[in-house]
């Protein structure tokens, strides 16, 4: 599949995703997720979904709880509303990055902080 393409079936896949998320899935286990980046496979078979979790580690797990129990609906849902061929199986991946950067964040802060004028 030409970069091109697949870049574009990535782009469309997160913002399906994203707007069921928002909309559709009622879950009381999910939380506030955004959905990163999605990496579909040149074949378009499998799929991994970064996703992040605002929150404390059990919001992560009960998110992720939720996104593995929702997968086979979200799918499906894919399927019917996407005109795709093939309709990647979702592997959904946890992106800490954000948590990372707001850590850095802080700890550049204190630092800037404790050595100001």
């Amino acid at each position: 599949m030409q970069r091109k393409r697949l870049d574009r079936v990535n782009q469309l896949l997160k913002e399906e995703i994203s707007t069921l998320l928002q909309r559709e899935l009622k879950d009381p286990r999910l939380g506030f997720v955004s959905v990163t980046e999605v990496e579909a496979s040149q074949d378009l078979r499998t799929a991994k979904v970064f996703v992040s979790v605002l929150g404390d580690e059990e919001q992560w797990t009960g998110s992720l709880a939720a996104l593995g129990s929702a997968r086979g609906f979200i799918r499906n849902w894919l399927r019917q509303h996407l005109e795709l061929r093939v309709t990647p199986e979702l592997d959904f991946r946890p992106d800490r990055s954000m948590e990372h950067a707001a850590r850095i964040q802080a700890l550049l802060r204190r630092v800037g902080g404790e050595t100001g004028p």
